[in-house]
């Protein structure tokens, strides 16, 4: 192995060439990356509240209301008052969305198809069951933890 191949740098190239990847298979379909992004993360948390939304998808609160702005424009996104606070809007996809995010799922199932060529099933399940174990212990760092090991 050599000192390119560590773990970080594997991970961020791989990243990388899936995004590269997946956006060359989207182009057709009109939605950028980070679109997809916020409909795939609002499917999975309907009925979000702006700001909790952006901290999902590691953004800026006002980018995130910027994408939002243009979501439901496309007919997109749906905001909708908050019942429990008259300054915040809570958000849901609309049909169009969810026709759209069906449509994108066998692109990004086949790039995954694609990028998981050679291994076996076995390989590929344990690929992913270490990759979440990873990701399950950097979410579960304190923030004090963060800020005294780095």
């Amino acid at each position: 192995m050599t000192e390119t191949d560590n773990l970080g740098a594997l991970i961020a190239d791989v990243s990388h060439l899936l995004r590269r990847a997946f956006d060359e298979r989207a182009r057709h379909i009109g939605l950028s990356r980070p679109q997809w992004r916020v409909l795939t993360m609002l499917r999975r948390h309907e009925g979000i509240n702006q700001g909790g939304l952006a901290e999902l998808v590691e953004v800026e609160p006002i980018t995130l209301c910027r994408m939002v702005d243009r979501l439901q424009e496309a007919d997109l996104v749906e905001r909708r008052a908050d019942p429990t606070d008259r300054r915040a809007w809570r958000l849901f996809l609309t049909a169009r969305a969810s026709a759209l995010l069906d449509e994108m799922r066998p692109v990004a199932l086949g790039l995954f198809d694609e990028a998981m060529l050679g291994l076996s099933a076995t390989e590929r399940e344990g690929l992913i069951h270490a990759l979440a174990r990873v990701r399950t212990n950097l979410s579960r760092r304190a923030p004090q933890e963060v800020m005294a090991h780095g």
